[in-house]
C-alpha cells in the first residue's frame, strides 16, 4: 500500500512539474513532451487526415491494376512527405504535392489540420514548384516574446524586430523594403516597435534623423544618438530641404563614379567603394498627422510642400541610401494632396491595433484585404501585436519584444559616440546630443557598440 502511495505521489509531482514547465518554459516542454506526441500523431494519422481534408488524389492506373491483382481496392494517395523535423517552436515537414494540387488547397485546410493534429497553428509556405513547407506551431509563441538571441546578420541593413506567429523572426531589410509605414493607436505597441528599430540602428554606423512635431517628446529620449531632430513644422520643412540637398549630392557622387573607366558602374550608393560610400540615413517621422495639421492657407501650402518633399525622398532616396520610417495613429487623405502617392512609396507596412477600420484599410487593404481584416481584430490586451506586410502581398502577425523607454534611452546614450559626421545636418543637432558628445570627448570614454540582436 505504501509503495502505491509513493508511486502516485511521484506521478502527481511529475504532472505538476510538467505543468509548471509548460507555463514558464514552453520551449523545454515542447522538446520533452510536445514534439514526441505531435510527431507520433502526425505519423500515425497522416494518410487518414489528408484523406479527410480532401488533400489526396486518386491512385494511378498502375496502383489500381496492382490492387486488382491482389484483390484489394486502391486507396487515395496523399502527398509525399518528409520526416517531421523539430525546431524551436514546432515541427516542419516538406510535402511533394500530387498532380493537380496547389498550395491554396493546403492553406484552405490549415485549420482542419491544426485540429486533427492538436497543434496551436499550421502554416503553409510554398518553397519551389511542386513542393511546400508545412510548419506546425506547438504553442502561442506571441504570448511571451523575448529579444532574439541569434547573432546579428552580416548585413548591417537587416534587423530582426518582431517574432512572427510561425516562430520565425520578422526581419526589417532596408535594401529590399527601403521605406515603411507604421500605424497604431495609443497603447498599441507602436512605440515599442519603434524603440527596437532605433536601438538596432543606433548600434550601427547610420545617420538617424527624427521629425517629431509633438514638441519632440517621443524622440527626445533618443536625442544623444540623433544627428538631427525637428520638433515643429517649420523646422521640419527646413530639415527636409537639407535632406534633399544631401540626396542630390549623393546622386552627383554616383554619377561621377561612372566617369572613371576603371570603376564598376553602379546606380546606387551600395555599389560605390567603401572609402567613398556615404553613410546610410534613416529618417523617422513620428506622428505624421501632427506634422501635416493645417489651420490656415499658409499651413496648407507648407503641408503640401512637405508632402511633396517626402514623396521625392521616397521615390529617389533608396538609391542614395536614404530611408523613411513614417509613424502615426492615422494615415489618410486628410493629410493633404499626395498622401496616397506617399503611401504607395512606403512599401513596408506595420499596422498595430488602430482606432478605426479606415486606418487599417489605408495601411493594408492595397496589400491584402485579409491582412486589413486581421489588423482590425487585434485585441487591446495584447500590446505589441501587429500585422506586417509588403507590396508582394505577403503578410503575417508579429509581436515586438518588450523594450522599456529607459533601456532604449540608455542604448542611445551609450552609442552617442557612433554618430556619423554629416555637416549639412549640424544645425539640426539636438542640444542634448551636442552636450553628451562634448562630455564623452572630454572624458575620452568610447561606448562599446553591442550586437543588434543581443
Amino acid at each position: 500500500m505504501t509503495d502505491i502511495v509513493w508511486v502516485l505521489l511521484l506521478v502527481l509531482l511529475l504532472v505538476v512539474a510538467l505543468l509548471v514547465v509548460r507555463r514558464r518554459m514552453p520551449v523545454v516542454f515542447w522538446w520533452l513532451v510536445g514534439y514526441p506526441v505531435i510527431a507520433l500523431r502526425v505519423l500515425l494519422s497522416y494518410r487518414a487526415t489528408m484523406d479527410a481534408c480532401g488533400l489526396t488524389v486518386p491512385a494511378s492506373a498502375v496502383r489500381v491494376a496492382t490492387a486488382r491483382v491482389i484483390g484489394r481496392q486502391a486507396a487515395p494517395v496523399p502527398p509525399r512527405r518528409s520526416f517531421p523535423r523539430p525546431n524551436a517552436s514546432g515541427l516542419v515537414m516538406r510535402l511533394r504535392m500530387a498532380t493537380g494540387q496547389a498550395p491554396e488547397d493546403f492553406t484552405a485546410s490549415a485549420d482542419r489540420l491544426r485540429h486533427a493534429w492538436g497543434a496551436h497553428a499550421v502554416h503553409v509556405r510554398p518553397t519551389k514548384p511542386g513542393w511546400l513547407e508545412l510548419r506546425l506551431v506547438g504553442w502561442d509563441v506571441l504570448a511571451d516574446v523575448r529579444p532574439a538571441r541569434r547573432q546579428a546578420s552580416a548585413e548591417p541593413s537587416r534587423l530582426p524586430l518582431a517574432l512572427r506567429e510561425d516562430g520565425d523572426w520578422y526581419v526589417r531589410d532596408f535594401r529590399t523594403v527601403p521605406h515603411e509605414l507604421i500605424l497604431g493607436a495609443t497603447q498599441s505597441g507602436k512605440s515599442v516597435y519603434l524603440r527596437n528599430l532605433l536601438c538596432g540602428l543606433a548600434r550601427q554606423r547610420v545617420v538617424l534623423v527624427g521629425i517629431d512635431c509633438k514638441w519632440g517628446v517621443e524622440l527626445a529620449p533618443f536625442a544623444p544618438r540623433l544627428s538631427a531632430l525637428a520638433d515643429d513644422p517649420d523646422r521640419a520643412n527646413d530639415l527636409l530641404d537639407a535632406l534633399l540637398e544631401e540626396m542630390e549630392d549623393r546622386f552627383r557622387l554616383i554619377g561621377l563614379s561612372g566617369a572613371d573607366p576603371d570603376a564598376v558602374l553602379t546606380s546606387d550608393v551600395w555599389g560605390l567603394p567603401d572609402t567613398v560610400r556615404p553613410v546610410p540615413v534613416v529618417l523617422v517621422v513620428d506622428e505624421v498627422a501632427e506634422l501635416f495639421l493645417a489651420a490656415n492657407r499658409d499651413d496648407e501650402k507648407r503641408r503640401d510642400a512637405m508632402v511633396t518633399k517626402l514623396i521625392r525622398l521616397a521615390q529617389l532616396g533608396r538609391a542614395a541610401g536614404i530611408y523613411l520610417e513614417v509613424c502615426g495613429q492615422r494615415f489618410g487623405s486628410e493629410l493633404g494632396k499626395g498622401a496616397t502617392m506617399l503611401r504607395a512609396q512606403l512599401t513596408g507596412r506595420v499596422c498595430h491595433r488602430v482606432n478605426d477600420e479606415a486606418s487599417a484599410n489605408m495601411a493594408l487593404a492595397d496589400i491584402s484585404p485579409e491582412a486589413a481584416l486581421a489588423a482590425t481584430s487585434i485585441p487591446a490586451d495584447r500590446p505589441g501585436v501587429a500585422v506586417v506586410g509588403d507590396s508582394s502581398g505577403g503578410w503575417s502577425r508579429v509581436r515586438s519584444p518588450l523594450l522599456s523607454l529607459e533601456d532604449a534611452a540608455a542604448v542611445c546614450r551609450g552609442t552617442s559616440a557612433l554618430v556619423p559626421e554629416l555637416p549639412r545636418l549640424d544645425r539640426f543637432r539636438p542640444a542634448i546630443a551636442l552636450a553628451s558628445a562634448g562630455s564623452s570627448s572630454s572624458t575620452g570614454a568610447t561606448p562599446t557598440a553591442r550586437p543588434v540582436t543581443e
